[in-house]
């Protein structure tokens, strides 16, 4: 069955449906990967009600009323975290008018917050979530400053109530980048995060002293002083952009000092630390996909540099930097499984260990009762190219798998007339 039959049978199967969208789910017959205590099932069983997942296991009953979708010869995963994407603030890559990821301004720095500016309507998020993205983080993206500022964790299933965790992280760019914006040297970039914990540091502690005007003037804002208090606490993971070995060694020692919890962004030379970051639990954001001395910064890239900090224990999770297409994240990952990385782990590092990293694990990134119900049923292995996702749910609500990209298709389709002979009619084929 080809996708265009997939889709028809998917949108028939939803009109034959109640005229309200049934709230019940029970998707039978698929080998279930829960990564969760339970592990594989064979020819499991996932109930979905009210949004969340209510059961697991095999030769589960079904409830009564409950709408069927037969997985039987399929995989059964969560769904797609995006741990670092621009979905609603990055349209069209070459205007300026549609993109909002970035403040070129130093007027403020961590208290930017890209969360007011996305645009739920965005075309890439229906081409995404058909795709299985079910959840992603919406970062800032360049800027004018080192503290670019801080980002929220969406669901793609629409409009309502989409911003699920908002602050979720700061992040920040060190390396080759950061040392641009902090005047041409790599260590003034981290001499600028210093200062800036410093006096949030200090701001925290003498905050009445500070509104009275009793305490020395600090390098921040007040609303980015207050925008570094939970980073502080530990209660805001702080996401920092750096590639080389010994810019990762310094933000770990720096992170450390100030009890941060740090995750590292990028990451070309992470596995060249890979037991510095595993002793100290800092979990690593990277393109597996990566293996080109593309900056001096990254001359250690290699396509074995995630199967070597998963063995080393260190949390690691993928992303692409291309929110336009977030969903090429399953290739990357089975790339990175062609290179070492047990293929289980690489299903976790497109789904749970997102969810780790932003503390969300307890709603999201495993299949068990009392889950967020964000599913994915796929065609065939979800690593490899030629598998599909064959059904979406995103908290319990089956998505369409349409975009405005299949939407064209469908429109113009039948307008497409065969190709032309390749040789014109009087010139005699061979």
């Amino acid at each position: 069955m080809n996708r265009l039959s997939i889709y028809i049978g998917m949108i028939l199967a939803a009109l034959a449906a109640a005229p309200v969208q049934a709230d019940t789910y029970a998707i039978t017959g698929g080998t279930v990967y829960t990564l969760g205590a339970a592990g594989k099932i064979n020819h499991g069983t996932v109930i979905i009600k009210d949004g969340k997942i209510t059961a697991v296991g095999a030769d589960l009953p079904v409830p009564a009323g409950a709408k069927v979708i037969d997985a039987t010869g399929k995989l059964v995963t969560p769904g797609i975290f995006d741990p670092q994407s621009q979905f609603g603030v990055d349209e069209v890559d070459q205007v300026e008018e549609t993109q909002d990821e970035a403040l070129n301004s130093t007027r403020y720095s961590t208290a930017f917050d890209p969360v007011d500016g996305i645009n739920p309507r965005s075309v890439l998020i229906p081409v995404n979530r058909m795709e299985g993205v079910t959840r992603a983080m919406v970062a800032p993206a360049g800027g004018s400053s080192v503290l670019q500022g801080r980002g929220a964790v969406i669901a793609l299933d629409g409009l309502d109530g989409f911003v699920l965790k908002d602050p979720a992280a700061l992040f920040v760019t060190l390396g080759e980048a950061g040392k641009k914006l902090a005047g041409g040297a790599r260590d003034g970039s981290l001499l600028v995060l210093r200062e800036a914990l410093q006096d949030a540091k200090d701001f925290g502690a003498n905050r009445a002293a500070w509104e009275k005007a009793a305490r020395r003037p600090y390098a921040l804002s007040r609303l980015d002083l207050e925008a570094l208090q939970p980073a502080l606490r530990g209660e805001m993971p702080v996401v920092v952009q750096a590639d080389r070995a010994s810019d990762i060694r310094a933000v770990l020692k720096l992170a450390a000092e100030f009890k941060l919890k740090l995750v590292i962004s990028g990451g070309a030379e992470a596995w060249m630390v890979a037991d510095d970051l595993a002793r100290a639990k800092v979990p690593v954001i990277l393109n597996p996909m990566r293996d080109l001395p593309e900056a001096f910064e990254s001359l250690g890239a290699t396509l074995t540099g995630a199967a070597k900090l998963q063995k080393a224990g260190v949390l690691v999770a993928f992303e692409t930097g291309d929110s336009h297409k977030s969903w090429n994240v399953k290739q990357y990952a089975g790339n990175a499984v062609a290179y070492g990385l047990p293929w289980l782990e690489g299903i976790k590092a497109i789904t749970l260990n997102p969810a780790r990293i932003y503390g969300m694990d307890k709603s999201v990134g495993t299949l068990e009762a009392g889950k967020d119900a964000d599913v994915v049923v796929w065609s065939g292995d979800p690593l490899e190219v030629t598998s599909f996702a064959d059904a979406v749910f995103i908290r319990g609500q089956a998505v369409p798998l349409t975009s405005r990209q299949t939407e064209l298709r469908d429109r113009y389709l039948p307008y497409v007339k065969p190709n032309p002979p390749a040789l014109p009619p009087a010139y005699p084929s061979h």
